[in-house]
């Protein structure tokens, strides 16, 4: 892996991107004899068979194949593809059934967005438990197809965590921002300037991006746009918002058709974006699929909730009277609240003001500032915690 001219820092803000150290990483050319197992090479990402990899599996012979993808994942193109990911594409339009009964309860609501404005799109926020409940049939055939165990493991490794949404852009809907993913490229770049340059790191290996085709996808649909090799640069986190990153990836950007029930996965951290829908009648249907590895969870069950409310009180009296610093303030809100954003519903927890929903920590902080009485805290605290609750 290339990596930034600035290693020796651990800890790096915004003015240390740049651009020359990016392009050079996304102007590497895949060298097709470390991909044996692929079918094929276009544009750059390797391209595999669905019904070859159902056979090794059949065979328990897949470990070639997980070895080869992770490589691609990691220290390759960042990108691969499934042709045929569902051999029988009944299945997927089952599913697709059960998606349009949900958005056409959902009708009335403009369902927010991460990186493209609210209301434009079809998304289903949390499809895959909402499909579970919907139809537990349609869901178990869905989900019981190994290739797409497969591919996770290679990534995550067993005892993964799937979350879905479904994301539908219809004819005229605009591309997209590029950007990276879930973790660190849902924080803003004063956020993520906090954590250590490993950190940056590590965030691209907790999370497997995917996505099934619902639909036909050609290139005028704006099947989504990647950048090969761009998961490879540290500073990306940091990078994606800013204007000359953004040129470079319109100017240097891909995209590839697939058919229904082919599969897109790809490393979080490869800058991407979904594409504009230039056609007059296809409605680009792709179930975005945020695979997380099990390693993402604490050791033990703590209520968080319960712990921030019980300090509370003791916590805005030493506020008042002066007593509590700021840096002690940070440790105890730390210590006893939850500060990340995730997991959360994001139907009645939108990400509306920015990308992450409001934190429990940033809540109580707000409350001990303004000096809220206990009785609205906890009030504002419980429905924080409701609005979490799926």
């Amino acid at each position: 892996m290339i990596g930034t001219s600035r290693n020796s820092q651990r800890y790096h803000q915004s003015t240390d991107i740049d651009l020359a150290d990016f392009s050079t990483i996304c102007e590497q050319q895949i060298d097709t004899t470390d991909y044996p197992l692929a079918d094929a090479i276009d544009l750059q990402v390797p391209i595999y068979s669905g019904d070859a990899l159902r056979n090794a599996i059949e065979q328990e012979n897949s470990l070639a194949y997980q070895a080869e993808m992770a490589a691609v994942l990691g220290s390759g193109p960042g990108v691969f593809v499934i042709k045929q990911a569902y051999a029988d594409t009944a299945i997927v339009d089952n599913m697709s059934t059960i998606f349009q009964q949900l958005l056409d309860k959902q009708r009335h609501l403009d369902a927010a967005d991460h990186f493209a404005k609210a209301g434009s799109n079809g998304r289903i926020w949390n499809v895959f438990e909402k499909s579970a409940v919907a139809s537990p049939e349609t869901f178990v055939e869905y989900y019981k197809n190994p290739v797409l165990q497969l591919a996770a493991q290679a990534w995550l490794g067993p005892h993964y965590q799937i979350t879905a949404q479904l994301n539908v852009v219809y004819p005229g809907g605009q591309a997209q921002q590029p950007h990276r993913d879930y973790h660190l490229g849902f924080q803003e770049n004063q956020e993520i300037a906090r954590y250590p340059i490993h950190v940056h790191n590590m965030s691209r290996y907790l999370t497997l991006q995917g996505g099934v085709a619902h639909s036909t996808v050609p290139i005028e649909s704006g099947p989504t746009q990647l950048l090969p090799f761009s998961q490879q640069y540290e500073l990306g986190f940091l990078a994606w918002r800013d204007s000359e990153f953004i040129d470079y990836f319109n100017a240097h950007k891909i995209q590839l058709a697939l058919e229904t029930g082919d599969a897109l996965f790809f490393n979080p951290a490869l800058f991407h974006a979904a594409g504009s829908n230039h056609s007059e009648t296809i409605e680009r249907s792709v179930n975005l699929l945020q695979i997380s590895s099990a390693f993402g969870k604490p050791m033990e069950s703590v209520d968080s909730y319960k712990v921030s409310q019980l300090v509370y009180p003791y916590i805005a009296k030493l506020e008042a009277k002066g007593k509590l610093s700021k840096v002690e303030l940070s440790a105890i809100l730390s210590a006893s609240c939850d500060g990340y954003s995730f997991p959360s519903n994001l139907d009645t927890d939108p990400p509306s003001s920015s990308m992450a929903p409001m934190t429990a920590a940033q809540l109580t902080e707000q409350a001990v500032i303004e000096n809220w009485p206990e009785d609205k805290y906890i009030a504002a605290l419980q429905a924080h915690r409701q609005r979490r609750t799926s």
